[in-house]
């Protein structure tokens, strides 16, 4: 019978997600990804290469899947909050690329700088941003994505802060809304000075 190469390969990222998104990469083991998967840990350095390889492939996965998944629609500073608003809702569903990208920044943080396929990445993501805002150029632009990202990227891992610094009396559903309208207006209102008199005139 032949082998499944790419059922392999699947399985393999994906219990390397679920490694990773719990451990990080210096915590993460290889052994248990691959005793997860039902994989024998070679099949690992076949296909991916070292640790920090797989790393970076269980990332770009989830990436590009969430691009597919949270499409940028319409156009203006409205459009531009609803984005962030449904990207915040995808990473409360699936906190797994919150969590990824937190753990890519404390251990390959340079590493990932200069890796040409995720600037690529980042550079479409940027463009497909900016196609929403009118008269904006690409570095305003940017400026303004790298904001939605950090912000909806921080509410999955850095909850905790919430209670120390809102200490909101509501709880669960209730603060969860509340603080996704606060990021939703907050972009709005970011995006509509980035666009300035083009957004009016739209």
């Amino acid at each position: 019978m032949a082998w499944d190469t790419e059922r392999t390969k699947r399985l393999l990222l994906d219990a390397a997600t679920d490694e990773f998104t719990e451990h990080g990469l210096a915590g993460g083991r290889v052994d248990r990804i691959a005793t997860a998967a039902g994989v024998n840990k070679e099949r690992i350095y076949q296909y991916f290469g070292k640790k920090d390889d797989l790393f970076a492939a269980v990332l770009a996965s989830r990436l590009r899947d969430s691009m597919d998944a949270v499409t940028m629609e319409g156009r203006g500073p409205a459009a531009a909050g609803d984005y962030a608003g449904r990207l915040f809702d995808h990473h409360l569903v699936d906190g797994v690329i919150p969590r990824l990208v937190f753990w890519e920044g404390l251990e390959r943080a340079e590493l990932a700088a200069a890796d040409e396929a995720r600037a690529e990445y980042h550079h479409t993501k940027v463009e497909r941003f900016r196609a929403m805002l009118p008269g904006v150029d690409h570095e305003a632009a940017a400026e303004l994505f790298l904001t939605v990202v950090s912000l909806v990227n921080a509410w999955p891992v850095l909850s905790h802060l919430d209670r120390l610094i809102v200490a909101s009396p509501d709880e669960g559903a209730a603060r969860i809304a509340a603080r996704r309208r606060v990021l939703v207006r907050t972009v709005e209102v970011l995006a509509n000075d980035v666009c300035g008199p083009a957004a009016s005139a739209d």
